[in-house]
Protein backbone atom coordinates (compact mmCIF):
# COMPACT_ATOMS: atom_id res chain seq x y z
CA UNK A 1 0.00 0.00 0.00
CA UNK A 2 1.56 3.77 -1.11
CA UNK A 3 0.80 6.24 1.26
CA UNK A 4 1.37 10.06 1.22
CA UNK A 5 1.63 12.68 3.06
CA UNK A 6 1.78 16.24 2.26
CA UNK A 7 5.55 16.46 2.36
CA UNK A 8 4.77 14.60 -0.95
CA UNK A 9 2.52 16.62 -2.48
CA UNK A 10 3.17 20.01 -4.74
CA UNK A 11 -0.17 22.48 -3.41
CA UNK A 12 1.46 24.54 -6.19
CA UNK A 13 -0.60 22.94 -8.67
CA UNK A 14 -3.56 23.66 -7.62
CA UNK A 15 -3.52 26.78 -6.87
CA UNK A 16 -2.32 27.70 -9.96
CA UNK A 17 -5.26 26.11 -11.91
CA UNK A 18 -8.98 27.26 -12.27
CA UNK A 19 -10.71 24.66 -10.42
CA UNK A 20 -14.55 23.80 -11.03
CA UNK A 21 -16.49 22.06 -7.98
CA UNK A 22 -19.57 20.70 -9.34
CA UNK A 23 -21.74 20.60 -6.86
CA UNK A 24 -22.64 21.95 -3.32
CA UNK A 25 -24.12 18.78 -1.16
CA UNK A 26 -22.32 17.48 1.69
CA UNK A 27 -18.80 16.76 -0.26
CA UNK A 28 -18.75 19.90 -2.98
CA UNK A 29 -19.73 22.75 0.66
CA UNK A 30 -16.60 20.82 2.12
CA UNK A 31 -14.33 20.74 -0.84
CA UNK A 32 -14.95 23.88 -2.35
CA UNK A 33 -14.52 25.69 1.47
CA UNK A 34 -10.88 23.66 2.04
CA UNK A 35 -10.02 24.37 -1.64
CA UNK A 36 -10.29 27.99 -1.08
CA UNK A 37 -8.76 28.01 2.17
CA UNK A 38 -6.02 26.37 1.23
CA UNK A 39 -4.75 29.42 -1.53
CA UNK A 40 -6.76 28.15 -4.94
CA UNK A 41 -8.12 31.65 -6.17
CA UNK A 42 -9.69 30.65 -9.34
CA UNK A 43 -12.66 28.65 -8.14
CA UNK A 44 -16.00 28.40 -9.40
CA UNK A 45 -19.15 26.31 -8.48
CA UNK A 46 -21.07 24.78 -11.33
CA UNK A 47 -24.49 23.89 -10.39
CA UNK A 48 -27.49 23.49 -12.33
CA UNK A 49 -30.69 26.28 -13.05
CA UNK A 50 -32.56 26.52 -9.98
CA UNK A 51 -30.68 24.51 -7.62
CA UNK A 52 -31.71 25.03 -4.09
CA UNK A 53 -27.96 24.95 -2.87
CA UNK A 54 -26.79 27.91 -5.03
CA UNK A 55 -28.06 30.32 -2.21
CA UNK A 56 -25.70 28.53 0.11
CA UNK A 57 -22.59 28.49 -1.80
CA UNK A 58 -23.49 32.34 -2.66
CA UNK A 59 -23.80 33.36 0.96
CA UNK A 60 -20.65 31.54 1.18
CA UNK A 61 -18.59 33.84 -1.00
CA UNK A 62 -18.28 31.75 -4.06
CA UNK A 63 -19.15 32.46 -7.60
CA UNK A 64 -21.89 30.08 -8.85
CA UNK A 65 -22.15 29.41 -12.77
CA UNK A 66 -24.31 26.57 -14.58
CA UNK A 67 -22.15 23.47 -15.08
CA UNK A 68 -21.55 24.31 -18.45
CA UNK A 69 -20.20 27.83 -18.33
CA UNK A 70 -18.20 26.43 -14.94
CA UNK A 71 -16.50 23.60 -17.01
CA UNK A 72 -15.29 25.49 -19.81
CA UNK A 73 -11.58 26.69 -19.79
CA UNK A 74 -11.28 24.93 -16.01
CA UNK A 75 -8.10 23.21 -15.45
CA UNK A 76 -10.06 21.08 -13.01
CA UNK A 77 -12.83 19.88 -12.48
CA UNK A 78 -14.43 18.03 -9.66
CA UNK A 79 -17.68 15.98 -9.97
CA UNK A 80 -19.57 16.41 -6.74
CA UNK A 81 -23.01 15.39 -8.54
CA UNK A 82 -25.33 12.83 -7.51
CA UNK A 83 -23.63 9.35 -8.76
CA UNK A 84 -27.59 8.87 -10.69
CA UNK A 85 -27.67 11.74 -12.77
CA UNK A 86 -23.67 12.05 -13.25
CA UNK A 87 -23.99 10.60 -16.61
CA UNK A 88 -26.63 13.11 -18.03
CA UNK A 89 -24.69 15.87 -16.72
CA UNK A 90 -21.19 14.62 -18.55
CA UNK A 91 -22.76 13.92 -21.71
CA UNK A 92 -24.70 16.92 -21.96
CA UNK A 93 -22.66 20.13 -20.11
CA UNK A 94 -19.51 18.50 -18.84
CA UNK A 95 -18.09 16.42 -21.86
CA UNK A 96 -18.56 19.14 -24.67
CA UNK A 97 -16.69 22.16 -22.85
CA UNK A 98 -13.90 20.06 -21.58
CA UNK A 99 -10.37 22.10 -22.64
CA UNK A 100 -8.11 19.36 -24.22
CA UNK A 101 -5.30 18.78 -21.22
CA UNK A 102 -7.96 19.18 -18.26
CA UNK A 103 -8.40 16.85 -15.58
CA UNK A 104 -11.91 15.47 -14.38
CA UNK A 105 -11.95 14.07 -10.84
CA UNK A 106 -14.32 12.07 -8.77
CA UNK A 107 -14.83 10.93 -5.41
CA UNK A 108 -16.33 7.85 -6.14
CA UNK A 109 -15.48 5.57 -9.24
CA UNK A 110 -19.26 4.98 -9.97
CA UNK A 111 -19.95 5.72 -13.17
CA UNK A 112 -16.42 5.32 -14.62
CA UNK A 113 -16.00 2.22 -13.17
CA UNK A 114 -19.34 0.81 -14.93
CA UNK A 115 -19.02 2.63 -18.11
CA UNK A 116 -21.78 5.17 -17.37
CA UNK A 117 -19.40 8.00 -18.22
CA UNK A 118 -17.12 7.54 -20.99
CA UNK A 119 -14.43 10.35 -21.02
CA UNK A 120 -12.92 12.14 -23.73
CA UNK A 121 -8.85 10.36 -24.75
CA UNK A 122 -7.44 14.17 -24.13
CA UNK A 123 -7.80 14.83 -20.77
CA UNK A 124 -6.80 13.26 -17.29
CA UNK A 125 -9.35 11.33 -15.42
CA UNK A 126 -8.41 11.05 -11.55
CA UNK A 127 -10.28 9.97 -8.52
CA UNK A 128 -9.41 11.93 -4.97
CA UNK A 129 -11.99 10.19 -2.48
CA UNK A 130 -12.48 11.35 1.32
CA UNK A 131 -13.24 8.50 3.82
CA UNK A 132 -15.93 9.64 5.31
CA UNK A 133 -19.01 12.22 4.97
CA UNK A 134 -18.35 15.97 3.74
CA UNK A 135 -19.48 17.70 6.72
CA UNK A 136 -16.56 15.80 9.07
CA UNK A 137 -13.87 16.50 5.70
CA UNK A 138 -14.53 20.23 6.45
CA UNK A 139 -14.73 20.11 10.48
CA UNK A 140 -11.80 18.12 10.49
CA UNK A 141 -10.16 20.76 7.64
CA UNK A 142 -10.68 23.34 10.09
CA UNK A 143 -9.81 21.32 13.22
CA UNK A 144 -6.30 21.05 11.86
CA UNK A 145 -6.08 16.72 11.64
CA UNK A 146 -7.06 16.74 8.21
CA UNK A 147 -9.00 13.28 6.62
CA UNK A 148 -7.49 10.17 5.16
CA UNK A 149 -8.54 9.93 1.05
CA UNK A 150 -8.02 7.73 -1.55
CA UNK A 151 -6.65 8.57 -4.61
CA UNK A 152 -6.65 6.58 -8.35
CA UNK A 153 -5.72 7.47 -11.65
CA UNK A 154 -7.97 5.82 -14.84
CA UNK A 155 -6.43 8.49 -17.32
CA UNK A 156 -2.93 10.18 -17.57
CA UNK A 157 -3.29 12.13 -20.59
CA UNK A 158 -1.04 15.32 -19.43
CA UNK A 159 1.74 12.23 -18.42
CA UNK A 160 0.69 14.87 -14.90
CA UNK A 161 -2.34 12.93 -13.40
CA UNK A 162 -0.62 11.90 -10.27
CA UNK A 163 0.99 15.19 -9.66
CA UNK A 164 -2.91 16.86 -9.56
CA UNK A 165 -4.24 14.02 -7.60
CA UNK A 166 -2.33 14.45 -4.79
CA UNK A 167 -1.83 18.13 -5.11
CA UNK A 168 -5.81 18.08 -4.80
CA UNK A 169 -5.86 15.80 -2.03
CA UNK A 170 -3.62 17.65 0.07
CA UNK A 171 -5.45 20.84 -0.67
CA UNK A 172 -8.56 18.97 0.65
CA UNK A 173 -6.64 18.39 3.97
CA UNK A 174 -5.91 14.92 3.07
CA UNK A 175 -2.06 15.00 3.04
CA UNK A 176 -2.28 15.48 6.82
CA UNK A 177 -3.73 12.48 7.66
CA UNK A 178 -2.40 10.20 4.39
CA UNK A 179 -3.31 9.40 0.76
CA UNK A 180 -3.78 5.90 -0.06
CA UNK A 181 -3.28 4.72 -3.93
CA UNK A 182 -6.25 2.65 -5.25
CA UNK A 183 -8.10 1.75 -8.12
CA UNK A 184 -11.51 2.91 -9.63
CA UNK A 185 -12.57 -0.87 -9.59
CA UNK A 186 -11.67 -1.04 -6.28
CA UNK A 187 -12.69 1.74 -3.94
CA UNK A 188 -16.42 1.95 -5.84
CA UNK A 189 -16.68 -2.19 -5.28
CA UNK A 190 -15.77 -2.09 -1.73
CA UNK A 191 -17.52 1.31 -0.75
CA UNK A 192 -20.81 -0.16 -2.40
CA UNK A 193 -19.88 -3.45 -0.39
CA UNK A 194 -19.47 -1.52 2.81
CA UNK A 195 -22.68 0.50 2.25
CA UNK A 196 -24.79 -1.90 2.25
CA UNK A 197 -23.52 -4.75 4.19
CA UNK A 198 -21.98 -3.23 7.35
CA UNK A 199 -22.32 0.81 7.08
CA UNK A 200 -25.98 1.69 6.33
CA UNK A 201 -27.75 -0.98 5.30
CA UNK A 202 -26.47 -3.78 7.74
CA UNK A 203 -26.11 -1.28 10.85
CA UNK A 204 -29.69 0.30 10.53
CA UNK A 205 -31.48 -2.78 9.84
CA UNK A 206 -29.82 -4.30 12.92
CA UNK A 207 -30.40 -1.42 15.26
CA UNK A 208 -34.04 -1.45 13.91
CA UNK A 209 -34.75 -4.92 14.14
CA UNK A 210 -33.24 -5.15 17.84
CA UNK A 211 -35.47 -1.75 18.56
CA UNK A 212 -38.13 -3.57 17.45
CA UNK A 213 -37.75 -6.82 19.13
CA UNK A 214 -37.23 -5.20 22.60
CA UNK A 215 -40.66 -3.26 22.19
CA UNK A 216 -42.43 -6.46 20.89
CA UNK A 217 -41.84 -7.68 24.13
CA UNK A 218 -43.11 -4.88 26.14
CA UNK A 219 -40.38 -3.07 27.31
CA UNK A 220 -40.03 0.59 26.91
CA UNK A 221 -39.12 2.54 23.62
CA UNK A 222 -37.00 4.61 25.35
CA UNK A 223 -35.30 1.92 26.91
CA UNK A 224 -34.81 -0.05 23.43
CA UNK A 225 -33.67 3.48 21.85
CA UNK A 226 -30.70 3.65 24.55
CA UNK A 227 -29.62 0.34 24.31
CA UNK A 228 -29.87 -0.19 20.42
CA UNK A 229 -29.18 3.17 18.89
CA UNK A 230 -28.08 5.71 21.37
CA UNK A 231 -25.21 3.34 22.98
CA UNK A 232 -23.99 2.61 19.65
CA UNK A 233 -22.04 5.41 19.14
CA UNK A 234 -19.69 4.97 22.10
CA UNK A 235 -18.95 1.27 21.08
CA UNK A 236 -17.98 2.73 17.42
CA UNK A 237 -15.95 5.28 19.00
CA UNK A 238 -13.98 2.23 20.59
CA UNK A 239 -13.62 0.10 17.38
CA UNK A 240 -13.03 4.13 15.37
CA UNK A 241 -10.26 4.46 18.11
CA UNK A 242 -8.57 0.84 18.71
CA UNK A 243 -10.14 -2.12 16.64
CA UNK A 244 -12.40 -4.55 18.04
CA UNK A 245 -9.57 -5.43 20.37
CA UNK A 246 -9.66 -2.50 21.64
CA UNK A 247 -13.75 -2.41 22.12
CA UNK A 248 -13.40 -5.36 23.82
CA UNK A 249 -11.10 -3.98 26.47
CA UNK A 250 -13.11 -1.21 27.66
CA UNK A 251 -16.92 -3.19 27.91
CA UNK A 252 -17.91 -5.43 31.10
CA UNK A 253 -16.97 -9.01 31.07
CA UNK A 254 -20.66 -9.30 31.03
CA UNK A 255 -20.78 -7.69 27.87
CA UNK A 256 -17.40 -9.16 26.28
CA UNK A 257 -18.30 -12.62 26.99
CA UNK A 258 -22.21 -12.06 25.94
CA UNK A 259 -20.84 -10.31 22.75
CA UNK A 260 -18.57 -12.89 21.72
CA UNK A 261 -20.59 -16.27 22.42
CA UNK A 262 -23.86 -14.61 21.29
CA UNK A 263 -22.95 -12.63 18.02
CA UNK A 264 -22.13 -15.67 16.06
CA UNK A 265 -26.08 -16.36 16.47
CA UNK A 266 -26.56 -12.95 14.58
CA UNK A 267 -24.12 -13.32 11.92
CA UNK A 268 -24.75 -16.23 10.49
CA UNK A 269 -23.55 -18.50 7.33
CA UNK A 270 -26.80 -17.22 5.61
CA UNK A 271 -25.79 -13.68 6.44
CA UNK A 272 -22.13 -14.34 5.23
CA UNK A 273 -23.94 -16.66 1.76
CA UNK A 274 -26.04 -13.16 1.69
CA UNK A 275 -23.06 -10.89 2.07
CA UNK A 276 -21.38 -12.66 -0.85
CA UNK A 277 -24.34 -12.64 -3.08
CA UNK A 278 -24.71 -8.40 -2.66
CA UNK A 279 -20.82 -8.57 -3.63
CA UNK A 280 -21.60 -10.56 -6.56
CA UNK A 281 -24.61 -8.38 -7.40
CA UNK A 282 -21.59 -5.24 -7.48
CA UNK A 283 -18.78 -6.77 -8.88
CA UNK A 284 -21.28 -7.66 -11.81
CA UNK A 285 -23.03 -4.32 -12.36
CA UNK A 286 -26.42 -5.76 -11.23
CA UNK A 287 -26.77 -3.71 -8.49
CA UNK A 288 -25.47 -0.17 -10.57
CA UNK A 289 -28.06 -1.18 -13.09
CA UNK A 290 -30.72 -1.97 -10.24
CA UNK A 291 -29.89 1.57 -8.98
CA UNK A 292 -29.68 3.62 -12.37
CA UNK A 293 -33.04 2.25 -13.08
CA UNK A 294 -34.98 3.09 -10.09
CA UNK A 295 -33.09 6.66 -10.54
CA UNK A 296 -35.01 6.50 -13.87
CA UNK A 297 -38.11 5.62 -12.76
CA UNK A 298 -38.50 8.75 -10.30
CA UNK A 299 -37.04 7.03 -7.46
CA UNK A 300 -40.27 5.70 -6.13
CA UNK A 301 -39.09 2.75 -4.08
CA UNK A 302 -36.24 4.43 -2.34
CA UNK A 303 -38.85 7.25 -1.69
CA UNK A 304 -41.39 5.01 0.21
CA UNK A 305 -38.45 3.51 2.35
CA UNK A 306 -37.09 6.83 3.47
CA UNK A 307 -40.76 7.42 4.00
CA UNK A 308 -41.44 4.45 6.04
CA UNK A 309 -37.95 4.84 7.80
CA UNK A 310 -39.34 8.22 8.85
CA UNK A 311 -42.43 7.15 10.15
CA UNK A 312 -41.01 4.12 12.44
CA UNK A 313 -41.32 4.31 16.22
CA UNK A 314 -37.44 4.99 16.31
CA UNK A 315 -37.62 8.15 15.28
CA UNK A 316 -40.21 9.44 16.94
CA UNK A 317 -38.66 8.13 20.16
CA UNK A 318 -35.20 9.03 19.45
CA UNK A 319 -36.28 13.26 18.30
CA UNK A 320 -37.96 12.79 21.96
CA UNK A 321 -34.64 11.94 23.77
CA UNK A 322 -32.61 14.23 21.47
CA UNK A 323 -33.85 16.91 23.21
CA UNK A 324 -32.77 16.06 26.58
CA UNK A 325 -29.75 16.28 25.28
CA UNK A 326 -28.66 19.12 23.86
CA UNK A 327 -25.12 19.18 23.69
CA UNK A 328 -25.44 16.60 20.38
CA UNK A 329 -27.47 19.93 19.17
CA UNK A 330 -24.61 22.19 19.79
CA UNK A 331 -22.07 19.61 18.80
CA UNK A 332 -23.84 18.52 14.94
CA UNK A 333 -21.63 18.28 12.06
CA UNK A 334 -24.97 19.00 9.25
CA UNK A 335 -26.81 21.92 9.40
CA UNK A 336 -28.99 22.22 6.99
CA UNK A 337 -29.21 26.05 6.37
CA UNK A 338 -25.82 26.24 5.35
CA UNK A 339 -24.44 22.30 4.30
Amino acid sequence: MRVYYDKDCDLSIVQNCKVAVLGYGSQGHAHANNLRDSGVEKLVVGLYEGAPSAEKARNAGFTVQPVAESVRDSDIVMILLPDEIQRNVYREHIGPNLKQGAAIAFAHGFNVHYDLITPKTDIDVIMVAPKGPGHTLRANYESGIGMLALYAVAQDYSGRATDTALSYAMAIGAGRAGIIETTFREETETDLFGEQVVLCGGAAALVQAGFETLVEAGYAPEMAYFECLHELKLIVDFFYEGGITNMWYTVSNTAEYGGISRGDRIITEDTRREMRAILHEIQTGKFAQEFIAESQAGATTVNSMRRLSKEHLIEKVGERLRAMMPWIEEKKLVDKSVN
